[in-house]
């Protein structure tokens, strides 16, 4: 009995590492500031002014933990953590989907999407798209 419980609790913490493994791939995929940019960007009057509020916490408070997280080695992270990531993951998801036509470089939707560590101007070699 105890060696069954055993590899359960191993197929269950292995379950847990992927899906982690995952989750951590897809907030790098998804966030593509750094976290100086991103704390750079969070203290500018443009950041501010689009900041709303999300499950009780603004959009640069978000900003500012998405920084530290970005710093954090992998063994560092919590299950809070993981948490935030994935709300990070959701929210910029659903608002690249909202994107306004024409050219988006000074919108209130490029600004709150680099509130939450994504600028969708830039390309995948990380520089801004014209």
């Amino acid at each position: 009995m105890n060696e069954a419980k055993r590899r359960v609790n191993e197929a269950k913490q292995h379950v847990r590492e992927k899906n982690r493994a995952e989750v951590r791939k897809e907030f790098d995929e998804i966030v593509n500031m750094g976290p100086n940019e991103i704390e750079s960007w969070l203290s500018t009057e443009a950041s501010c002014g689009v900041a709303m509020r999300h499950d009780g916490e603004h959009e640069y408070q978000s900003g500012r933990r998405i920084a530290e997280i970005r710093r954090e080695q992998v063994d560092e992270l919590d299950q809070r953590d993981y948490a935030h990531m994935r709300k990070v993951i959701g929210h910029v998801r659903r608002y690249l989907s909202q994107r306004p036509g024409g050219n988006a470089r000074k919108t209130r939707w490029r600004w709150s999407l680099m509130n939450w560590g994504h600028d969708p101007l830039k390309s995948a070699s990380g520089k801004l798209v014209r």
